[in-house]
């Protein structure tokens, strides 16, 4: 009998597949079912600052002309908004026994905040920030963009006692300085990277069009390359995130030093079901190799504790290619 449990941001888990932040992620059945195929908690899909106040400002630009009626249509937007999503939560945590974590896409400490009282109040187990502000100005200073992430932190911190994940991108000058930065903060975990629309161009219709949303299983190399520089110095736990498509990317990140992992793409492409295929993949190497737990292999081959610890920095690229003359 294997032991995939493990402990993420303070919440135990079954296995540590958490299903990210998507549609997925969005009905109580689709969760129900989620759950009954094995996922070890699931991400929310995300409730999006941009996106409530975007539609406030529209309404509010149809009704300019009475200042009293934009106040309503103001309130009621937010608020429908938010009761449909603390519906959510309460809904599913009373079907399903694995942590439910909601999910807010932020870009600043606005008052948005507030919604974080009510997000705990309805029962969520964790709350994940996922955050992501655009560095395309010139103007703007890298410094200034980091400040919002510590200013949001100290916000939700004043609001809630939840655990605390930050879904963050690999878009920082110094990245390893800001995640070790931001994991002294009150947070429980980083997970590493939110993916992002990407824009292409269709050259028969000359149109921008948006590339393939989906990860593919390349991708994994970019969480596991920095939670395994990173493990074992931060003050948090690291959760790897894009690429992850099977019980083999699970196991990498895990030695890497991993808490968890999560996943979505793959669902989406060969669904729920594929949740089993990954945790029996899992169960075969760990029996191959003669562990009982999760917990035995988490950060084995971190940076931290491997004897040649340049194996995870870009000299290795180098190297590989001169070994091959």
């Amino acid at each position: 009998m294997f032991d995939l449990t493990t402990k993420y941001m303070g919440l135990t888990l079954k296995n540590p597949i958490i299903i990210g932040s998507s549609g997925l992620t969005n009905s109580t059945a689709d969760i129900k079912t989620l759950e009954a195929n094995g996922a070890g908690a699931v991400v929310l899909k995300s409730i999006f600052e941009e996106q409530i106040m975007m539609e406030v400002s529209s309404l509010e630009t149809r009704h300019l002309a009475h200042a009293e009626e934009a106040d309503y249509v103001r309130h009621y937007t937010r608020q429908h908004k938010l009761k449909e999503y603390l519906q959510l939560i309460e809904n599913t945590r009373k079907v399903i026994s694995i942590p439910v974590i909601a999910s807010i896409n932020c870009i600043s400490a606005s008052e948005w905040v507030s919604f974080a009282k009510k997000i705990q109040d309805a029962g969520a187990n964790g709350l994940e920030l996922n955050m992501f502000i655009m560095p395309a100005s010139y103007k703007q200073k890298g410094e200034d963009i980091e400040q919002i992430y510590f200013d949001v932190i100290n916000e939700v911190n004043n609001q809630v006692s939840l655990p605390l994940a930050l879904k963050i991108s690999f878009y920082f000058s110094g990245l390893a300085n800001m995640i070790f930065n931001l994991s002294v903060r009150k947070i429980d975990a980083i997970v590493l990277f939110n993916r992002f629309y990407k824009p292409d161009i269709d050259l028969d219709k000359m149109q921008i069009t948006a590339a393939d949303v989906y990860s593919t299983p390349d991708e994994v190399y970019l969480p596991l390359r920095w939670v395994g520089m990173l493990s074992g110095h931060v003050k948090c736990d690291l959760v790897a995130s894009t690429g992850i498509h099977d019980g083999y990317a699970v196991l990498k990140n895990l030695l890497a030093g991993a808490k968890a992992v999560q996943v979505a793409s793959v669902i989406y492409q060969k669904g729920p079901e594929h949740i089993g295929v990954m945790l029996k993949q899992m169960e075969e190497w760990m029996k191959k190799h003669n562990y009982s737990s999760v917990r035995e292999i988490i950060g084995k081959f971190s940076q931290k504790k491997i004897k040649d610890p340049v194996l995870y920095e870009r000299a290795q690229f180098m190297k590989y290619f001169a070994s091959g003359k």
